[in-house]
C-alpha cells in the first residue's frame, strides 16, 4: 500500500516514516522543508507544501490508498494552522477517492465514551489555561474528522516520550484504565497498524503503555 504521512519531519512523524519503510510500505512524505526528514529510501517520495496550500496538499494525496497524520500546532497562538490544513487534507481525500484517515490528537481532546476522573479533569483544565489555542486547534481537528464521511480513526494520546516501546498497549477510553504516557515509537506502531485493522473505524481510543 501507498499511502501519505503529513507531519512527517516531527518526533513521531519521522519514526513513523521510518516504521513504514521497514514494513514494507510506499510512503509519501509532505512536509515544508523535507530535508529534515533525513531519511532516503527507494518506496519513500517527498511532497515540499505547507498544508494551508490545497493544492500542494492535493499533490501528496494524489495516487495514495491511505492518510496518516501526525501534525499538531507548534505554536500557542491563535492561527488554528492544523484545523485549516485538515480541510484541505479531507477536500484533497474526497478529491482523489481517499477513504482511511489516521489522526492523532490529545487524549483531552473528548470523546462521548470517556469516563474522565477528577485527575482527568485538572488536566483538561490546566491544559485550556496553559495552552488554549492549541487545545481548540486539535479540537477542531477533531471536529472536521468526525464529521466527514471518511473511514477515520482519531488516536488520542497522553505524554509522549521517548522510552522504548513496550508492545503491549492499554486501548480504551478516559477513566478507563488508560495511562498518562505513550512511547511516539508505540504511537507510530499503532497508527500503523490501523491500515490493516478497522476494528476503530470511526472511533477515538486512547493509548498509552
Amino acid at each position: 500500500m501507498k499511502f501519505g504521512i503529513f507531519g512527517a519531519t516531527g518526533r513521531a512523524g519521522k519514526i513513523l516514516v521510518a516504521q513504514a519503510l521497514e514494513a514494507g510500505y510506499e510512503v509519501v512524505a509532505f512536509a515544508r522543508t523535507p530535508s529534515k526528514l533525513g531519511i532516503e529510501h527507494e518506496r519513500l517520495s517527498l511532497v515540499q507544501g505547507d498544508v494551508q496550500d490545497a493544492e500542494s496538499v492535493a499533490s501528496a494525496i494524489s495516487g495514495t490508498g491511505a492518510v496518516l497524520s501526525v501534525l499538531g500546532p507548534t505554536s500557542n497562538e491563535p492561527t488554528y494552522e492544523v484545523s485549516k490544513g485538515m480541510a484541505n487534507i479531507l477536500a484533497a481525500m474526497e478529491g482523489h477517492d481517499v477513504h482511511r484517515l489516521v489522526q492523532s490528537v490529545g487524549a483531552g481532546v473528548g470523546d462521548p465514551n470517556d469516563k474522565p476522573g477528577l485527575f482527568d479533569k485538572l488536566i483538561k483544565v490546566t491544559l485550556k489555561l496553559a495552552s488554549r489555542h492549541v487545545y481548540e486547534d486539535m479540537v477542531r481537528v477533531n471536529d472536521l474528522i468526525r464529521a466527514s464521511d471518511r473511514d477515520w480513526t482519531l488516536v488520542r494520546v497522553p505524554m509522549l516520550t521517548d522510552e522504548p516501546p513496550t508492545g503491549d498497549l492499554k486501548v480504551g477510553y478516559l477513566g478507563q484504565g488508560v495511562g498518562t504516557r505513550l512511547s511516539r515509537e508505540d504511537l507510530a506502531r499503532f497508527m500503523l497498524d490501523q491500515l490493516e485493522d478497522d476494528t476503530y473505524v470511526r472511533k477515538a481510543p486512547v493509548i498509552s503503555r
